[in-house]
């Protein structure tokens, strides 16, 4: 396409929820106080894990990164969607949009590496428990952690820069709440084959190899506990796993339901509610997940909140 028939685009028009404007202050609540939830939740957790001594162990070093990262995750979405939604014209910079891309995509990758790892931590908790210490060393756990970032962090940037040389014409209005991918790509007016392959093999390799090894994982440890079953040994891993598995499903089942499922005649719907499912609700889910089901965050919780009222009394 010639240079004279391109339009530099300055700004992008987000279109947002598909919600009628007489409901459009209800959920305008709604969405604050699950943002307001979702970061209020994921710092309790980070600062138990952080205080409380017995939970400096490999699985709640992955967790204080995993919460650390859905904090981060629904925070680079919801805050400009309530701007957004009591704006007049809900525009985003093109620069500004080209950043939400690249953080969006960095925590939803970085969360599902995560997963992975916390996955493994569980596979070997379960099948090789005298040797659990020496296998998840902190030495190889803080490399789990800092190889996470390292991909993530590249991933995402190759994404950015790819979409960065796109030209995009006259049409600057994305039918979403945020900046996604495969909207931008839709408004591009140049060659996106590229981005298109990209997209292709890098998100089996971010999102399908994962989901796939931790299926694994739960596979064998599935059959570990049937080797020997009991009754004791099957609620210490139901207890141990049940939360993984939760959120594992809440990430990775909406995504594939959005990305992998056939596209129907009101896909636009369909991809703003599914992804409102993983940018705001599963974030919010995993604080209450991980602590209702989960013995040493409520005990963490005790302790700490008991040390705090004891100190206050002298």
């Amino acid at each position: 396409m010639s240079g004279k028939n391109q339009t530099i685009i300055s700004e992008f028009i987000l279109l947002g929820l598909p919600i009628d404007p007489e409901q459009q202050n209800l959920f305008y609540a709604l969405f604050l106080a699950m943002y307001l939830t979702t970061v209020l939740g994921n710092l309790i957790i980070i600062m138990l894990i952080h205080l409380d001594s017995h939970l400096h162990t490999p699985m709640y070093l992955f967790l204080s990164n995993l919460s650390f990262s859905d904090l981060c995750f629904s925070s680079v979405t919801v805050p400009k969607l309530l701007q957004n939604m009591q704006s007049q014209v809900p525009s985003i910079p093109y620069a500004g949009c080209l950043t939400q891309m690249y953080f969006f995509l960095f925590f939803a990758d970085l969360e599902s590496l995560l997963l992975v790892a916390m996955a493994y931590d569980r596979y070997v908790a379960i099948c090789f428990p005298l040797h659990y210490t020496t296998i998840m060393s902190p030495q190889r756990c803080l490399s789990l952690v800092a190889l996470s970032w390292v991909l993530t962090m590249s991933h995402a940037m190759l994404h950015t820069l790819l979409m960065s040389r796109l030209y995009f014409c006259a049409d600057n209005v994305i039918p979403h709440f945020f900046c996604d991918l495969s909207a931008l790509l839709k408004l591009a007016c140049s060659d996106t084959q590229v981005n298109e392959l990209v997209i292709f093999i890098m998100g089996g390799l971010i999102v399908i190899i994962p989901f796939l090894l931790i299926i694994m994982s739960y596979v064998r440890i599935i059959s570990s506990i049937l080797k020997v079953p009991s009754a004791r040994g099957i609620r210490k891993a139901f207890s141990t796993c049940g939360s993984h598995i939760s959120v594992v499903s809440l990430f990775f089942g909406t995504i594939i339901g959005l990305y992998l499922c056939p596209s129907t005649n009101n896909s636009a719907i369909k991809e703003t509610v599914m992804a409102v499912m993983y940018t705001v609700v599963t974030p919010m889910l995993n604080p209450f997940i991980y602590s209702l089901r989960n013995r040493d965050m409520k005990g963490a919780l005790g302790r700490v909140f008991f040390k705090r009222q004891s100190f206050s009394f002298l």
